[in-house]
């Protein structure tokens, strides 16, 4: 039974919930590479299924650290977490968070021919380091810490594309839109424990609404517009009314759940990308994840 509940505290350091989130961000990024080939069966769908292992290593090595970083602050305001509470020792858990982060980079770097000097190798490379910098260095900056944050999951759009290198350097700017609306929850989060601010989340409901704009904005010059708003309107569904509760009491219990709706809805945000670049196929892919996400948000904690 020590064994079992240690592995558990394993996976839990890692968030599964969350690592579902960035693999859809991956299939975004490949809908994307598809739209540009012209056709999906052209794309190395080995490839996929390794950029799919390069985020799950980077996302879970990411938070791992996060959690190693976190550690004597998590003992004063989460004690229930792996770490503070003894489960996991603080040197297990950074052995993990870096071999997690070494098997990202290295499954990226298989993608291609090229291999470590690939673009995915150093998309992902770039992610490590942003992730890194982010855990111990920027979290807790007032505005810093959201765009680092918000930079991962750009690039890690960018690194689905980079399945097809010539999507990177066609659609690089798209990866503004996720590091927006990451920095958006990034923002609500802050007052995940002690309670927030209202204009802070009152910001955070303005880049939501850019961010569904923007992706409305390229369903419509791609004349994919009605799917497209189809998705967006279940993306709003999903994280406004969390975010406007939290607004009307922003209240620690209330922020949790607006980050949790936030961090689940990327699946979502994710779906509509796809939609928007006419790849329906890979919008109702994506959107099988949701499901497998809010499964295992009941078992490990989103946040």
């Amino acid at each position: 039974m020590p064994r079992v509940n240690r592995a558990i505290g394993l996976l839990r350091l890692t968030r599964p919930a969350n690592i579902i989130t960035a693999v859809s961000d991956i299939l975004a990024g490949v809908a994307v590479a598809a739209f540009v080939s012209g056709e999906a069966g052209l794309l190395n769908w080995q490839g996929v299924v390794l950029l799919i292992i390069a985020t799950s290593g980077l996302y879970g090595g990411g938070v791992v650290l996060n959690d190693v970083f976190d550690a004597e602050l998590d003992r004063v305001e989460r004690p229930e977490r792996a770490i503070p509470s003894g489960l996991i020792t603080k040197q297990t858990a950074g052995w993990l968070g870096l071999a997690l982060l070494v098997l990202g980079i290295s499954a990226a770097a298989g993608v291609h021919a090229s291999g470590w000097f690939s673009i995915s190798a150093s998309l992902a490379a770039a992610i490590a380091v942003c992730a890194v910098v982010y855990d111990k260095w920027l979290k807790h900056h007032n505005w810093l810490g959201p765009v680092n944050m918000g930079l991962c999951r750009g690039l890690n759009l960018l690194l689905g594309m980079s399945i097809l290198p010539a999507a990177v350097s066609r659609y690089y700017y798209l990866a503004v839109v996720p590091v927006l609306y990451i920095a958006a929850i990034t923002m609500i989060s802050r007052g995940e424990v002690h309670g927030g601010k209202k204009n802070i989340l009152y910001g955070a409901a303005l880049l939501y609404l850019l961010v569904m704009l923007n992706i409305f904005i390229i369903g419509l010059l791609n004349h994919n517009a009605v799917y497209t708003a189809i998705f967006v309107a279940l993306f709003a569904i999903m994280v406004f009314p969390p975010l406007f509760s939290a607004i009307r009491t922003p209240d620690g219990t209330l922020i949790g759940k607006a980050v949790k709706w936030g961090v689940i809805a990327l699946i979502v945000m994710n779906a509509a990308w796809a939609a928007a670049f006419g790849m329906t196929g890979f919008a109702l892919a994506i959107l099988l994840l949701l499901p497998v996400s809010l499964f295992l948000a009941k078992l490990f904690a989103v946040t």
